[in-house]
């Protein structure tokens, strides 16, 4: 999205009254209790920002990373703030995930002068068109190709990764292994082990949930099993005056669902508001 759409719904809210206050960690820089004391309701949005890590032999080697540092340094450099400190300029890079952020790993990397890009995803390859057991209304799942992958990557499906292969500190390969899927179950095809070379490997895989730091902890949020804020009908945590919306509370999901629950919170909080 150009950020010019974002400029112009920003001033939009200004202009209705909403007041921004930027460069604020809450939970750090406004505590829970400031925060429970100023407002009469507080709502939290925060997303599901804790990446889902790979721990796998040789983990540690530098040169692993995960895709948002690699991107937010790229959006920092388009900014004019920094310039980023994880490039890909002339190096074999292998990016893990096949979604949305691994194909805009795909794209910078190549836009900053990668030497080589492979994407592996380790689901199997989507059919060209919908399966029978895939039909209509239901989100069709068939193989997509974007414009970042267009500009020229090599993509590998069904494919797992076993080894991070490192030398005098940093990362030079990944080790990996064809899969056979059957419905759900896979299991690895024998002699199919190899490694792919590469001096940068990022790890976009998706993300886990919320961020359990100061402010969640602060506040007692209560959590799910797998480790969202849990809200009630109204969006309401488990602390009184305080809801949630969104990824925080669904995990990483699509913005129209996070547009919905955000919608579902405001109500939720008119209503608070009117009731006390």
């Amino acid at each position: 999205m150009d950020k010019s759409v974002i400029d112009r719904r920003l001033e939009q809210m200004k202009a209705e009254g909403v007041i921004f206050e930027t460069n604020v960690n809450a939970g750090e820089d406004l505590s829970v209790r400031y925060m429970q004391r100023s407002f009469d309701a507080v709502v939290l949005t925060m997303g599901a920002t804790t990446p889902r890590d790979l721990q796998i032999p040789g983990r540690e080697w530098t040169g692993v990373h995960f895709a948002m540092d690699f991107l937010r340094g790229q959006n920092r450099k388009l900014n004019g703030v920094t310039e980023p400190t994880i490039h890909a300029k002339d190096k074999r890079v292998v990016v893990l995930g096949g979604g949305d952020t691994g194909s805009d790993c795909v794209g910078t990397s190549i836009r900053q002068g990668a030497r080589q890009v492979i994407q592996v995803e380790l689901l199997a390859k989507p059919p060209q068109q919908r399966s029978v057991d895939n039909p209509w209304p239901t989100w069709p799942h068939i193989l997509r190709t974007s414009s970042s992958q267009e500009e020229g990557c090599e993509r590998l499906w069904s494919v797992a990764s076993k080894e991070f292969v490192g030398e005098n500190g940093g990362v030079r390969g990944v080790k990996v292994v064809d899969l056979q899927w059957r419905g759900r179950e896979c299991s690895e095809v024998k002699g199919s082990e190899r490694v792919l070379e590469a001096d940068l490997v990022l790890l976009a895989m998706g993300f886990v949930h919320v961020e359990h730091g100061p402010l969640v902890q602060e506040a007692g949020l209560c959590l799910d099993q797998r480790g969202n804020i849990t809200v009630d009908e109204e969006a309401m945590t488990c602390v009184p005056g305080i809801f949630a919306a969104g990824d925080a509370v669904q995990g990483a999901s699509l913005v129209v669902r996070a547009m919905y629950q955000g919608r579902r919170a405001a109500e939720g909080v008119e209503r608070y508001l009117a009731g006390r």
